[in-house]
């Protein structure tokens, strides 16, 4: 009786150990299997893509479809009306550098609305319109504080103001509480069919539908350059900014700090968060039909480095932190370059190396910009000055 006790909970041990292991990330690049990628520029018929005609006509809604349907959801494009209204404004923000509005986005459909408070500074010394950098606000509000008492590097606006760009943020909450229990209480009020739907849209889709309503309203806002914005966001953030810009071509530049799984990094290297993980951890952020690739990444008919191709010929500006393995800096950097190819086809040639930049060295003047950073996950003085400069390069502020 007790040999076969003692048999028992070593089973059950080692059961516990195998379990544990295949759950565990893995931050070893001997582990890492072999994998091949899906190939961007080859249609579901198998015709190689070789101009940007047959990429924009042919491909890129294909991939755009299987983002929507496999990852993401798909994102409602329809609403009754959308209403702005002015609850709050100081022309002299900022010891007079900047004019601050607080502007009520409400959306109406099917008799109910979704409120996106909308923070934006805007410089008072530099041309106009503005160019602008939107942030995605996955951390608490007081980060994009209006009244300034509250100054973080996370949103470091007196600097962007400093530098001639506006800056505007919104909270991720407004639109989908980041709670599996609490998620629906935001756009998917206005869209309930989307829950029921396999391909539905969830949390990180009702964020970028929310980046879409406040470019929306940016292009009626006088003081706001709407062909010179950027969209930016950190860790879930910067998952929601990717897929914005890929949904939302109006965005002229993107900005995703730190995204790692189903954002910037590639799924296959199966190294960092896997997609198991991340669906388990946080099963409101993707679709129902995502939960089918749990440990079968190697089955899913895109990887990250198409979706940064959905981009194009925009810029993309990626980051990483060398203590953030966990988002796997490696792979970010290789999803940047595999999305090469479809820069290629608008003649846009990347500036990146073979190997991954040595910590803290930016790479700027490139269509696909990255760094990363020393440090841990997050997002800095050190990214937003960065962002700047890829900014400047782009849009070609004047004696920059």
């Amino acid at each position: 009786m007790r040999a076969s006790l003692i048999s028992f909970i070593f089973f059950i041990t080692i059961f516990s150990v195998k379990a544990q292991d295949q759950n565990e990330p893995n931050y070893d690049e001997t582990k890492v299997p072999k994998y091949t990628l899906p190939k961007a520029l080859k249609t579901q018929a198998g015709k190689q893509v070789t101009n940007k005609n047959q990429w924009e006509k042919t491909r890129r809604p294909e991939i755009l479809r299987l983002f929507e349907d496999n990852i993401y959801g798909q994102l409602p494009k329809d609403y009754d009306s959308i209403r702005y209204t002015l609850s709050n404004e100081n022309a002299k923000a900022m010891n007079g550098k900047a004019h601050l509005k607080e502007v009520l986005i409400e959306v109406f459909r099917l008799n109910k609305s979704v409120k996106i408070n909308l923070v934006l500074f805007i410089p008072n010394n530099a041309p106009k319109p503005a160019s602008a950098f939107l942030l995605i606000n996955n951390r608490a509000k007081d980060q994009t504080d209006p009244t300034r008492i509250v100054k973080s590097d996370f949103w470091p606006t007196e600097e962007a103001i400093e530098a001639g760009y506006a800056m505007a943020a919104f909270h991720n909450a407004d639109l989908a509480p980041d709670d599996p229990k609490l998620f629906m209480n935001g756009v998917l009020q206005l869209y309930p069919e989307q829950l029921s739907a396999d391909n539905g849209m969830r949390a990180i889709g009702a964020w970028a539908w929310g980046a879409s309503r406040v470019m929306d309203y940016f292009q009626q806002e006088p003081l706001i350059d709407k062909d010179k914005v950027a969209i930016a966001g950190h860790s879930r953030g910067g998952k929601a900014s990717l897929w914005t810009a890929a949904q939302d071509q109006r965005f002229a530049l993107c900005i995703t700090n730190c995204s790692g799984s189903t954002g910037a990094k590639l799924a296959r290297r199966e190294f960092g968060e896997r997609i198991r993980r991340i669906n388990t951890s946080f099963p409101h952020w993707f679709n129902t039909n995502y939960k089918k690739f749990n440990d079968k990444e190697s089955l899913l008919p895109v990887d990250q480095h198409m979706l940064i191709g959905l981009v194009a010929p925009r810029p993309v500006y990626a980051t990483n932190a060398t203590e953030d393995l966990w988002a796997d800096p490696k792979g970010t950097f290789l999803a940047l370059k595999n999305a090469e190819e479809v820069y290629n086809l608008y003649r846009l040639k990347s500036a990146l190396g073979t190997q991954l930049p040595a910590p803290n060295s930016a790479v700027i003047q490139s269509p696909l910009g990255y760094h990363n950073r020393i440090g841990v996950h997050n997002m800095t003085g050190f990214d937003w000055a960065n962002f700047i400069r890829f900014a400047d390069h782009h849009f070609k502020k004047p004696g920059k």
